[in-house]
């Protein structure tokens, strides 16, 4: 006899509060090309998973996908158990955690989404998709754009309108008056483009690596910083800074994958500081001007750990891939 309600494929949980948006350029990237919901291998997954990924499939393109988000918005299951399904998500075949280089010239910045398709993939499937979406990356971009906000943020949160005030005055500026050049006077040389410095702590103004590992704390208790770690570590951590890395992209590599306890947080940051450095990207423009400089390495499921494609089997770097107990 058929039964009418065995477990359907996707069906979107009912969510405790309404899921918040990444920045642009983070956040869920859906495959192309992909099979009705009835068609696809979610049923054969354990009930967390297949939870999970219910929530993940009706999520919009350009929903958060860190862990803490995933936690906060479902009411079933927290940060850890979150962690674990997008673990087994990605050994399974549905998703792939990818930093992305996104900018044009000089204005790049390294970006995290998540690929995630309904239908499961083998290493190979997502080896070639990865690869052409670092060759062809912008169409997924445009597609994104057109993407509309999803039905539960309000029209008037997309662009918060000023308070209304009293006109500004703005003073006028007095005519300049031009000064004749003396003829003792050498050409000044044009101004010499210089990298960006990244900017250093004052007693007033924390620098960005400070103020990225005092924040550690308030993201996950367990690494928990004073401010003396954070002066020691300030230097290490303003590396990855000066290698174009932003403060959410540190905070993510830190907390990504911790353990149950971390006795020592000053040594745990110190040597992921250390170990997960993101590579120096080379200064040269490209030939083709205009053309947007794009990069793509996939992060490990479990540690977060960046490298390219097929050095990955099912989401998962070589470490973590031998001390699976599995």
């Amino acid at each position: 006899m058929a039964v009418s309600n065995l477990s359907p494929a996707l069906r979107a949980p009912a969510s405790s509060r309404a899921h918040p948006k990444a920045k642009p350029g983070y956040g869920k990237r859906s495959v192309p090309k992909q099979h009705h919901c009835s068609e696809g291998d979610v049923t054969l997954l354990p009930e967390r998973e297949r939870h999970i990924a219910g929530y993940v499939d009706a999520l919009p393109e350009g929903a958060a996908m860190d862990i803490k988000s995933l936690a906060r918005s479902q009411s079933l299951y927290g940060q850890m158990a979150v962690g674990s399904a997008l673990r087994a998500l990605g050994v399974a075949g549905h998703l792939r955690h990818v930093r992305c280089l996104s900018g044009e010239g000089d204005q790049v910045r390294w970006v995290t989404r998540t690929f995630w398709s309904r239908t499961a993939h083998d290493n190979e499937w997502w080896n070639a998709f990865l690869a052409a979406e670092e060759r062809h990356p912008a169409s997924q971009e445009a597609a994104e754009a057109a993407v509309p906000p999803p039905p539960w943020v309000p029209a008037a949160s997309a662009a918060p309108e000023a308070p209304a005030s009293a006109p500004v005055h703005v003073p006028v500026q007095p005519p300049v008056t031009t000064v004749p050049q003396q003829r003792t006077a050498e050409p000044e040389p044009g101004p010499v483009p210089q990298p960006r410095p990244v900017p250093r702590a004052t007693v007033d103004r924390p620098s960005p690596a400070f103020l990225a590992l005092a924040q550690l704390g308030r993201t996950d208790s367990r690494l928990a910083l004073s401010a003396a770690d954070c002066a020691v570590l300030e230097q290490a951590a303003a590396e990855w800074f000066a290698r174009g890395v932003g403060a959410d992209h540190l905070t993510h590599a830190l907390t990504a994958g911790l353990p149950a306890s971390v006795d020592s947080p000053f040594g745990f940051v110190r040597r992921r500081l250390r170990d997960k450095l993101p590579p120096r990207l080379p200064a040269a423009a490209p030939a083709t001007p205009g053309t947007p400089v794009r990069r793509l390495m996939v992060e490990c499921t479990e540690c977060g750990a960046p490298g390219r494609p097929e050095a990955f089997r099912d989401g998962l770097c070589r470490p973590c891939r031998e001390t699976d107990p599995a």
